[in-house]
């Protein structure tokens, strides 16, 4: 009984498997390692976020901050970031179609504003993080390691330090160098102690503290006046913004992963921006005008898609949820 076996070439790639050349491929093979990464980190995140929920910071309450105006802005500066970012993705889009019909002038254009775009996202993340290392309320820490924060009884609004504190800063600046008992730097933060904040918290009957356990109802425990004079006394020290050992917003896991992820992101849109200035580069000297294609916009632009992308997950995971 004769069998006919018939040879088929099922992967027919050779040296250009799915088309691709090597350079696209192998920045493929990078982008899935580093979605691994980011995924992994993602998932901490979550496993930490829900473990200690009744503890969590509540972002709507951190990210308040808009440069150069004073107010409670809730998530606006964020979105606007985020809103940069997804649009400096489009612009990159423009500048690999451009790149595809040889317009050298449109990818020249286009290239410039995503540089702006991801200059404009690294700096506002830079500005964000000192924002948050610095503060502006301040909270006191207990024996347990919880934090206490403070609320104006009226209003229901945070209440800072400064607010109800006696700050020794005026009395160090009546000092001078030469002949003071201590120099007061200008540029250095009043610092409290808790038996100051203890004092103002005791003089000022509008104060009342909130704990950063969440209730029920999703907001953060707030305690009665005779409540609060009593769990200051569990206060061992006053904290002021964030930083990897103490964090004024509550869990100190928080401030972790936002420098942690935050950071990590923000370098690879660091690097975008130098990858892409290199090529903006390379496009006016008319490097690939003379090789006859723009593949390496196109490559770099596989990059800062990933980039634009990992961001909507972070935004999404760190912020919203």
């Amino acid at each position: 009984m004769d069998t006919t076996v018939t040879e088929e070439n099922v992967w027919g790639g050779g040296n250009r498997p799915l088309g691709a050349s090597y350079g696209k491929l192998m920045m493929w093979f990078f982008l899935v390692s580093d979605a691994l990464t980011f995924s992994g980190f993602l998932a901490s995140y979550g496993f930490s976020r829900f473990k200690f929920i009744e503890t969590w910071p509540i972002a709507d309450e951190v990210f308040t901050h808009v440069p150069f105006f004073h107010g409670n802005y809730p998530m606006y500066y964020v979105a606007f970031m985020t809103f940069i970012l997804i649009l400096s993705s489009v612009t990159m889009v423009l500048a690999v179609d451009a790149g595809h019909r040889m317009k050298k002038t449109s990818v020249i254009w286009y290239m410039f504003a995503t540089i702006i775009g991801g200059a404009i996202f690294v700096g506002s993340q830079a500005w964000e993080w000192a924002t948050f290392i610095s503060g502006d309320y301040g909270a006191v820490e207990t024996k347990g390691g919880r934090i206490l924060q403070f609320v104006k009884a009226d209003t229901g609004e945070r209440a800072a330090l400064s607010d109800f504190s006696k700050t020794i800063a005026d009395e160090r600046v009546g000092h001078e160098r030469k002949n003071g008992v201590w120099f007061y730097e200008e540029t250095a933060l009043p610092s409290y102690t808790v038996k100051e904040v203890t004092e103002g918290l005791k003089a000022n009957p509008n104060i009342l503290i909130r704990t950063e356990t969440i209730a029920e109802n999703g907001e953060k425990t707030l305690l009665t006046r005779e409540e609060s004079l009593k769990k200051i006394k569990s206060a061992t020290q006053v904290v002021e913004g964030a930083n990897l050992i103490h964090n004024e917003y509550g869990s100190r896991l928080f401030a972790d992963f936002f420098f942690f992820i935050t950071g990590f992101h923000g370098f690879h849109v660091f690097s975008g921006v130098v990858i892409n200035l290199i090529i903006f580069f390379n496009v006016i000297l008319g490097t690939y005008e003379r090789r006859g294609h723009y593949e390496m916009v196109e490559k770099v632009g596989l990059y800062w898609h990933f980039v634009d992308l990992v961001w909507v997950f972070v935004f999404t995971f760190f912020y919203l949820v």
